[in-house]
């Protein structure tokens, strides 16, 4: 498939009634962190963005939201995608991103360098949506705080070793912080800047 093909295909078949549908499922997937969603959408974005990153793209995107994405993302034909389906611009400065996107594989050393908002504005910060290789099967991580009845686990393969202290430091910005969106394939699930997350004794 030829890379302009691979930007004009792929996107929603419905968009407003998909984005409607995926929307809801991104406010659940907030409201309950750690909740895994799984999208339906028949969404094909150009590799390497996976399908529910992707979805997630064309439901949050517009043409008022800057949009950074790694280098593997910057480099394939996802920049040209999210433009013509989601109109949205993109932007080499972390700080002036709404949305971030990451590839599997790529480690993030810092999530300073996104947008925090600030304090009477907390919202107008950074999305940071990272591919993993599954939600499933590796370290487990407790998340605690609101929307939580107790403690919920995820087990999620190729948060980099630092994650902890990163999300550590993250938090303690609140109201401030960026919120996490982590995909796999089809399935996601969210990580406000309300949770905490500690390792699980083994």
């Amino acid at each position: 498939m030829s890379l302009k093909t691979d930007v004009l295909t792929g996107g929603f078949s419905e968009p407003v009634f998909h984005a409607q549908s995926v929307f809801k499922m991104l406010m659940v997937g907030m409201a309950r962190p750690g909740t895994i969603q799984s999208v339906t959408p028949d969404v094909v974005p150009p590799a390497p963005l996976g399908m529910a990153a992707g979805v997630i793209g064309l439901t949050l995107c517009d043409h008022y939201t800057p949009v950074w994405l790694s280098t593997g993302l910057a480099k394939s034909a996802v920049p040209e995608w999210l433009g013509f389906h989601a109109g949205a611009p993109m932007t080499t400065e972390k700080a002036e991103a709404r949305f971030a996107f990451v590839e599997a594989g790529m480690t993030l050393s810092t999530f300073g360098l996104f947008a925090a908002g600030t304090q009477e504005y907390p919202d107008r910060s950074t999305t940071v949506v990272i591919e993993l290789a599954d939600l499933g099967g590796g370290r487990r991580l407790a998340l605690m705080g609101p929307g939580i009845q107790s403690v919920t686990e995820i087990a999620p393969i190729g948060l980099p070793e630092t994650f902890l202290r990163l999300w550590t430091e993250n938090r303690a910005l609140f109201p401030r912080g960026i919120d996490l969106v982590l995909t796999a394939g089809k399935r996601f699930l969210c990580l406000p800047r309300t949770t905490k997350i500690t390792a699980t004794e083994i």
